[in-house]
């Protein structure tokens, strides 16, 4: 008696530990982004704890300015060229990755080119996109409309934009969100 009882509390403890959901058990989660203030970079690595995943930060080879206005120019003209930065690495392996966060700050309405060209060098036939993004008032903009035109040919599930101002204490938002996707219980 005392062994199934030892045995049953030690399933009940094994499976509320267990963070994720149904839909993503036994699937390898990736969450790439990319992040110039920090913002992105923190939900990033929050949603990289509750999901269980592997982070991978999308970087360029030349880094931006410090200076917010220098960074806003750039960006504009960057996105008015359609100008390809050059990233300092690249994944080995895209295709072990069943569920990808793609997470980025808003600049111009889009996702940075930056994060365009990460995603142009890989193929996400199959995959579970699931976009995030910081911001200071526009939300997505047209970035989840610009990502479902790049990555066709994926599941993309309901994102997430956090304003920049408040990124690095979003954690009740972010598990919130989880749950409603079904991704954590």
């Amino acid at each position: 008696m005392k062994t199934k009882l030892i045995l049953l509390i030690l399933a009940i403890a094994l499976m509320s530990g267990t963070q994720l959901h149904a839909q993503t058990s036994g699937k390898k989660i990736l969450v790439a982004y990319f992040s110039h203030s920090g913002n992105t970079r923190a939900v990033a690595y929050d949603i990289c704890k509750k999901v269980d995943g592997e982070s991978f930060e999308i970087q360029t080879v030349k880094s931006y300015s410090t200076d917010y206005n220098t960074v806003v120019d750039q960006a504009k003209r960057e996105l008015k060229a359609d100008y390809r930065p050059e990233l300092k690495s690249r994944l080995k392996n895209i295709k072990q990755y069943d569920v990808i966060f793609i997470g980025y700050p808003n600049w111009w309405g889009t996702y940075p080119q930056a994060v365009k060209v990460f995603l142009s060098q890989y193929d996400f036939s199959g995959k579970t996109i699931i976009p995030f993004c910081t911001h200071e008032g526009s939300e997505f903009g047209r970035s989840v409309t610009d990502l479902k035109k790049l990555c066709s040919k994926s599941t993309i599930l309901e994102g997430l934009a956090i304003r920049g101002s408040v990124a690095h204490n979003s954690d009740d938002r972010i598990e919130d969100w989880l749950k409603k996707l079904k991704i954590i219980k």
